[in-house]
């Protein structure tokens, strides 16, 4: 029996405006090398500036993880040479970090869990590698260069491929929230390394290979599983596992080689002597925890207290920033049935935007449309089937609901009198299935409401239906 050790090292791009030392832009998407300055390309006898916004940025996630946040803090040269590197060291930090031993509360199948958090760092992104260009010719790009990351590292605490995913997933949904990254995993403003071993219960850690710059939450899970797989059928086999840094490759599921593992000594750390250690005043300190957002984990338990929500609904609608103020905003203009709103949006609403590649904030139907569309539900005058369809007619066409219930007059029919005459019509027709439903073919309940449903194009209120009929079929 081998116990999986997992831990994870995210690499978190921060949303400012210029980079980490230099006033370049931080634009995703621009022309190639237009958007790398002098200090970026590492001209003789530049100097590099700190941004001020990417410290406070780092603050705040430190803050929200319950972390300690260093009052001085320094950066270091990390030495290796590669083609995206033009200083031929990284500017990142080491002994102090500026973020360290956090913590994180996990959940998955009902099972709470506490990871580690060892360190949260500053440091700049590299440029990136354009390979198999003319002939097999490779390029540089440095526009990324230069670029402020914080790289969280959580301790080896994570024990299965999908406890893995949950706290990256969290991780996400936190950096989202403090607003101090976009977490495009697309562009790679959010990817993360994977360190894993395996051992026996109890056992000293093993031997562990790296995956790097894993930028899915699918490929994460596939990868570290495939990874699990692979050193398990190596010690089975009496062998041992190499320490090495490994790629993972999404088209045949599966780690490749990549390079042998390095130490922290591999890279001869020493203090950057450019750059003034960072002071953190405790007054600094204050401001950011004051300025701070409601987290994700705080706005989950409001969700259930206030709107007393499933927790599984409280958790999705609380992982993003943008999905929790749609539902809130809804909640504005109702004063009901809030599981029932939240049922709505999370399967319909969402089930349009996958379906649209839109997100929720982008949703062509606004939030006080939703509400009405509940308000009629609650009130009777729409069923929930006829609340989808007129959801999805008014996504196309932008129409607002009260005009699309008034255009196509599929207001549902709810008067208790009404439907009582038509129930009287269908049951004189159909005597002989009265009589053996009062003999005991419970079933034939439904084959009136089928018929009723006919009767009327299916606009009767089904819960009032069923109490008329209960009470004409009980001689009442």
């Amino acid at each position: 029996m081998w116990e999986t050790v997992i831990g994870l090292e995210i690499h978190v791009q921060l949303a400012t405006e210029s980079k980490l030392f230099s006033s370049s832009s931080t634009n995703f998407g621009s022309e190639q090398n237009t958007q790398a300055s002098i200090i970026d390309l590492a001209m003789p006898g530049v100097l590099p500036v700190l941004n001020r916004n990417a410290v406070d940025m780092a603050i705040k996630f430190g803050l929200s993880v319950n972390a300690k946040i260093s009052n001085k803090s320094i950066f270091a040269r990390k030495n290796y040479f590669y083609p995206d590197l033009p200083k031929g060291y990284q500017i990142s930090q080491y002994e102090l970090p500026i973020v360290h031993d956090g913590k994180l509360e996990i959940a998955l199948d009902g099972i709470n869990k506490t990871v580690g958090i060892t360190r949260a760092h500053l440091e700049e992104d590299a440029g990136k590698s354009i390979h198999d260009l003319y002939d097999g010719k490779s390029a540089i790009d440095l526009n990324r260069a230069g670029t402020p990351l914080i790289e969280i590292v959580s301790e080896p605490d994570m024990r299965s491929a999908k406890e893995a995913v949950v706290y990256l997933k969290k991780i996400h949904s936190i950096v989202k929230c403090l607003g101090i990254s976009d977490g495009n995993m697309e562009e790679g403003s959010f990817r993360c390394d994977a360190n894993i071993s395996l051992r026996k219960p109890d056992d000293e850690y093993g031997i562990r290979a790296e995956i790097k710059n894993i930028n899915s939450f699918k490929f994460v899970e596939n990868a570290i599983n495939y990874e699990v797989g692979r050193q398990q059928e190596i010690l089975e086999s009496g062998e041992s596992v190499k320490q090495e840094t490994r790629l993972y490759d999404p088209k045949k599921n599966e780690t490749r080689p990549m390079r042998s593992k390095e130490e922290a000594n591999d890279y001869r750390y020493f203090p950057d002597p450019d750059l003034l250690p960072i002071e953190i005043t405790q007054k600094q300190i204050k401001d950011i925890q004051l300025s701070l957002p409601e987290l994700p984990d705080a706005k989950k338990n409001r969700f259930i207290s206030d709107y007393l929500l499933k927790p599984d609904d409280a958790e999705i609608l609380s992982s993003s920033k943008s999905l929790a103020s749609y539902f809130e905003n809804c909640t504005e203009h109702v004063s009901a049935e809030y599981q029932l709103l939240a049922n709505f949006i999370l399967s319909e609403v969402i089930g349009l935007c996958n379906k649209k590649n839109v997100e929720i904030s982008e949703a062509p139907v606004d939030n006080k449309e939703i509400a009405n569309l509940h308000n009629y539900i609650i009130d009777g005058k729409i069923s929930i089937k006829q609340a989808k369809d007129i959801l999805n007619d008014a996504w196309e066409s932008g129409s607002k609901v009260d005009e699309i219930i008034s255009n196509k007059n599929i207001e549902q029919i709810s008067n208790p009198n009404l439907l009582t005459d038509v129930a009287k019509k269908i049951l004189e027709k159909h005597q002989k299935e009265v009589q053996d439903y009062k003999n005991g073919k419970d079933r034939l309940l439904g084959f009136f409401v089928g018929q009723i449903m006919k009767e009327t194009k299916g606009k009767a209120n089904p819960k009032i239906l069923n109490q008329v009929l209960n009470k004409l079929l009980k001689g009442e």
